[in-house]
């Protein structure tokens, strides 16, 4: 599975980002059976999870994004979202997003949360 992550950029504290996580060469009916996750690795750090969405469409979260995160599928336009709000300097990091089955990662995006 071919993922392509983009969306990232520079945000002050506060601010907002959504991500997306596209697989362009996956046909609709293989997509819809995907599990997909966002990663991010900040510097120095291991690479965390953040978010996972099933194909059935339940969610989950990692502690620290609990309700200021959301993660959420198209399966028509072949896309995994993630929206970030409330957005804080902890937040910074490289976000990759995953499939778990085929143990697929896209190229990642940075995002950074600064003043």
């Amino acid at each position: 599975v071919q993922l392509q992550a983009s969306g990232g950029g520079l945000v002050q504290p506060g601010g907002s980002l959504r991500l997306s996580c596209a697989a362009p060469r996956t046909i609709s009916s293989t997509f819809w059976g995907l599990d997909i996750d966002w990663y991010r690795q900040a510097p120095g750090k291991q690479r965390e999870m953040v978010a996972s969405i099933m194909s059935d469409g339940t969610t989950k979260y990692e502690d620290s994004v609990k309700g200021r995160f959301t993660i959420s599928r198209d399966n028509s336009k072949k896309r995994i979202y993630l929206q970030m709000n409330s957005l804080k300097p902890d937040d910074t990091a490289v976000y990759y997003c995953h499939e778990f089955n085929s143990d697929s990662w896209g190229q990642g995006t940075l995002v950074t949360v600064s003043s």
